[in-house]
């Protein structure tokens, strides 16, 4: 009962069995009713024939009375006959209940005692015919034809109780099939649709993300308890869902201090790695804007000494005191507000030490304060790409720094090696001929030996005078020109003003591909031999070619004139000595011939410098050894 109490389910089956089972009882009974009313049609006809029969008997008794005859006699007998067979027949008896008290077995057994001992013996005996009139014949026929009529009484009586028991179950059964119906029926309604319509209007509104309504059934049947699951669930899933719309403005708040935090990173990525070594003008204002987007704060950036790897705090965002390193003193970021200082002195604030390192080499350390459980994973992120930010410009700068070095120390070099190859040399020949002309003085030679010694020192001076000048203009053609075409473009126009011919330039050259040193060499090799055709070679023509093929570069120098006699050169004049002495530095290939046509040629062939790095060493590492091989 309990089961049938809580389960709607249950109840509906019950229901279901109910009504079934009352219709199969139903069903039962009337087919037994009818089984058992089966004969009463028959018993009923053979009783209403029996009267009938009875009435032919008393008419044959009038004729036999008016025209006694063996056909009359016949007749007569087969009518008692007959009124025997079915007064005693088996369809009579089987709807006549077998029990004695009965009244329908107490007429029958009446009838047939009447008929067997009273009026059937009158009508076979011919003394009792004669004795007996016809008249009471027909009063004793009469009397049982009433017995006749009771019994079928009756049986009508049976058969319409029967009928009408049959009707009164039918409706009965009906009366009770409608009742379990209409509680069926309610119990639908009431347990089922109308908690099925609650519950759908709940999910639609659940669909609406609107989870405040609830179900308010009660009981503890299966659409209740779905009711109450169902409101265990919208409260999780409001929870859940308030949690998730905090999760996610929570995120979207990080992506967009993330997204301005990259954005400030990246604006100020251009002064960071082009604001020279002065990190506290290009790196502060970052790091200021950084902590007010990313709460946290105080920073501060130490350095290690590339010398003796001491580590030295180069920026601090906050500050109590100006640090010894500060270069403004009217400068005041680093004491602007003190407050992050006091959370880390009260133990409020967490440290996060990033490296600032680039490969194994640790250039420095950041130090990021931050509040205690308040630096999540994108902030950690962030900051991450911010130390390799800051390392990326630190190394840099560094990288900067010595090849600006090591550029001034080339050029140094080269402007030594340019000045000792050529002025030097002069300026030691012209302090010979002084010493020469010191003793001859002291010798007291004749003016004529005087004069030749002025006069090879008047020549030394102007050569060497020219030198200077040459020097002087190369040295202006590299620093003024863009490169070494222009410089060469420039080169051949001075050569062809002073020669007063045409001097031709063929250059194809891919560019970036020499380095200065290279350049310095390659400029003024070509100004030697051109200064060498014009004072020597009384040409009518010259040319340069400048052709890179096959990882090797081409330097020709060549004119029409008179040609050399042999490679070696002529007294006073260092040119190719000094062209020789450029081609060995440059570990290159020098040849002096005569052309077939006419006129001299100077070929120097020579590696350069990036493309044996690009022959020695991957493709992969070249790239980043493209600044260390450059400044060696």
């Amino acid at each position: 009962m309990k089961l049938l109490q809580r389960s709607l389910v249950a109840r509906i089956i019950a229901s279901l069995l109910a009504i079934g089972g009352m219709a199969l009882i139903s069903i039962t009974l009337t087919m037994a009713m009818s089984n058992s009313s089966r004969g009463d049609a028959a018993a009923i006809n053979v009783a209403g024939s029996l009267r009938m029969n009875a009435y032919q008997i008393m008419g044959a008794l009038q004729r036999l009375e008016y025209a006694p005859e063996k056909t009359s006699e016949e007749q007569l007998e087969g009518l008692i006959s007959r009124f025997d067979q079915r007064l005693h027949g088996a369809t009579l008896q089987q709807t006549i209940p077998a029990d004695d008290r009965h009244e329908r077995r107490r007429q029958l057994e009446k009838l047939q005692n009447y008929w067997h001992y009273t009026l059937r013996p009158a009508l076979q005996a011919p003394s009792a015919a004669v004795e007996l009139d016809l008249d009471t014949l027909e009063t004793m026929i009469v009397a049982m034809v009433n017995d006749i009529e009771v019994l079928v009484t009756y049986l009508e009586q049976s058969t319409e109780a029967k009928v009408r028991l049959l009707g009164m179950m039918q409706l009965l059964f009906l009366v009770l099939i409608a009742i379990v119906v209409s509680i069926a029926l309610y119990d639908v309604r009431h347990n089922l649709v109308v908690p099925l319509r609650q519950l759908m209007v709940l999910a639609r509104e659940a669909a609406q993300r609107n989870f405040k309504p609830r179900s308010e059934l009660r009981g503890s049947d299966e659409l209740a308890l779905l009711g109450h699951t169902f409101n265990k669930m919208s409260a999780e899933l409001a929870t859940s869902y308030a949690a998730l719309e905090d999760k996610v403005s929570r995120k979207k708040q990080e992506l967009e201090r993330s997204n301005q935090a990259l954005r400030v990173m990246h604006d100020a990525s251009r002064s960071l790695y082009g604001g020279g070594n002065d990190l506290c003008s290009s790196a502060a204002p970052m790091l200021r804007e950084l902590e007010k987007l990313l709460d946290i704060g105080p920073i501060r950036l130490s350095l290690n000494d590339p010398f003796d790897q001491r580590e030295m705090p180069v920026l601090e965002t906050h500050s109590r005191t100006r640090p010894e390193y500060c270069r403004d003193q009217d400068c005041h970021a680093c004491l602007i507000d003190p407050r992050p200082l006091e959370m880390v002195s009260n133990n409020q604030s967490q440290c996060l030490l990033l490296p600032i390192s680039v490969g194994d080499t640790l250039l420095g350390t950041l130090e990021v304060w931050y509040p205690q459980e308040r630096l999540n994973d994108s902030t950690r992120r962030l900051l991450t790409m911010l130390a390799d930010q800051l390392a990326t410009a630190v190394y840099l700068q560094r990288r900067i720094e010595e090849q600006q070095h090591v550029t001034l120390i080339n050029e140094r070099t080269i402007i030594a090696r340019e000045l000792h190859d050529s002025l030097a040399q002069s300026l030691s020949y012209l302090k010979m001929q002084v010493a020469r002309l010191e003793r001859m003085q002291q010798k007291e030679a004749t003016r004529e030996a005087q004069s030749a010694v002025f006069d090879e020192l008047r020549t030394g001076l102007n050569s060497a005078y020219r030198q200077l000048r040459e020097l002087l203009t190369t040295f202006r053609l590299k620093l003024e020109g863009p490169g070494l075409q222009f410089a060469l473009r420039q080169t051949v126009d001075e050569f062809s003003q002073r020669m007063g011919v045409t001097v031709d330039l063929n250059y194809d050259v891919p560019p970036h591909l020499l380095n200065p040193n290279e350049e310095i060499h390659v400029l003024q090799i070509i100004r030697e031999a051109l200064a060498n055709t014009h004072k020597h070679a009384q040409a009518h023509w010259a040319g340069v070619t400048v052709r890179f093929t096959d990882a090797r570069l081409l330097v020709r120098i060549e004119d029409n004139g008179i040609g050399l006699e042999d490679d070696s050169s002529p007294p006073m004049h260092y040119g190719l000595v000094i062209i020789r002495d450029r081609t060995t530095t440059l570990n290159g290939e020098l040849s002096i011939t005569n052309r077939p046509v006419g006129g001299a040629s100077i070929e120097i062939v020579f590696t350069p410098l990036t493309a044996r790095l690009i022959q020695q060493q991957p493709v992969s590492a070249a790239s980043d050894s493209h600044i260390d091989t450059e400044t060696s």
